[in-house]
Parts: structure tokens; C-alpha cells; sequence
């Protein structure tokens, strides 16, 4: 059963990088009937693509290290090891937004695109979204620092053995959404993609 709102008032709050925006809005009860009118603050964010770049001949996986906002106060710091991604503009693809990303962070050209899944990052406050992908690449040359000065980026891109990466799970390193999320799929996937993608 598809269930019922209705938006009675939108205000916004504040309009900049992101905007933030206050609604008032009643929906439909899951024992029937309506809500009375609830207010909730939503960030209007964008809709981005992420990809984990995977060297099946090497068995090695690309992440990025960059500093994030949000971590200040990570006890280990906020420099995050993540995977690539990029907001996705209007006239773009999530797929050529993933590809582009990782030649802008990592210096890496995908050679084939595999989707993982897209996703809420945190429905409870905000839009944003992610289409997350798993990108084949040759990390026998990757490394090095990256970014796009105009956009304020310092980027590393780090080369790690796949069992590495695994490793990092649960109370590693590895502790952002996407970056979770693309390397529990690895880790059930990996042989399979060794098999599919590994050269003869």
C-alpha cells in the first residue's frame, strides 16, 4: 500500500551550499487516520555517484583520503578514507559522473562500470542520494595527489591490497557510508569479479 502526505507549508531557512528548508505536513497512520500537523527541517541536498576502483589482476582497490567537515571531532582524525565520488549536475549521468570522478580524484581511467546499488545517505534530515558503483581500473600506476584547486580539493589517492581494505571494516578506517557499503560488497563479490574482470 502506498501511503499519503500532504505538505501544507514549505519555509526556507537558509540557502547557500545547501539549502535548508521547513515543512509542516500531516500523512497517513499505519492504524489509519492522520497525523496532526508535525514540523521537520530537511537539507536539500544533491544526488551524487560514488565508485570503488578495483585492479582485479593485482587484487588491489583505490581509495582517497581528503579532509571532511563533519569529522572534526573523529578521535582519529578528519581525514577520512573513503571512495570516489561527485554531485551529479542536471545534464549529467551518474556513470560519467563516476568515471569522471575517478580520473579528477584518483587519476584513474575506468575501463568497465559495474552498479552496486543506490541509497537514502540519511533520510531522516536530508535528499541526498547515492548511486554507488564498482569501477575496474589498473592501479599499477595509481597514487599521487589529486583535486580540482577551484573546488578546493586536496585529495590522496592510496592503493591497498583488497584484503587491506577489508580489514578496515568495523571500527577501522573504513567508517563513511559509501565507503562501507562498497566494501562489504567487494568482500562478497570479490572472487566473482576476479573471475569476470581478471585478464587472460
Amino acid at each position: 500500500m502506498k501511503y499519503q502526505y500532504r505538505i501544507l507549508k514549505t519555509d526556507v531557512l537558509y540557502q547557500g551550499f545547501l539549502q535548508l528548508n521547513r515543512y509542516q505536513l500531516e500523512h497517513e497512520l499505519f492504524a489509519g487516520g492522520s497525523s496532526s500537523v508535525i514540523s521537520r527541517e530537511r537539507i536539500e541536498g544533491y544526488r551524487a555517484a560514488a565508485v570503488l576502483l578495483y585492479d582485479p589482476d593485482l587484487d588491489e582497490v583505490v581509495m582517497i583520503e581528503q579532509f571532511r567537515i563533519g569529522a572534526l571531532e573523529d578521535p582519529a582524525g578528519a581525514w577520512l578514507l573513503e571512495v570516489i565520488g561527485g554531485l551529479i549536475e542536471t545534464d549529467e549521468s551518474a556513470e560519467s559522473v563516476a568515471q569522471r570522478e575517478a580520473e579528477e580524484e584518483a587519476g584513474c581511467q575506468v575501463l568497465e562500470l559495474l552498479p552496486i546499488c543506490n541509497f537514502w545517505v540519511s533520510p531522516g534530515f536530508s535528499t541526498e542520494q547515492i548511486t554507488l558503483y564498482c569501477g575496474k581500473v589498473d592501479a599499477s600506476h595509481a597514487g599521487g595527489i589529486h583535486g580540482l584547486a577551484e573546488e578546493g580539493e586536496d585529495i590522496r589517492a592510496v592503493v591497498m591490497k583488497a584484503d587491506e581494505v577489508i580489514a578496515e571494516l568495523y571500527g577501522g578506517r573504513v567508517n563513511s557510508t559509501s565507503a562501507i557499503i562498497a566494501v562489504q560488497w567487494l568482500a562478497m563479490h570479490r572472487e566473482q569479479l576476479r573471475e569476470q574482470w581478471r585478464s587472460n
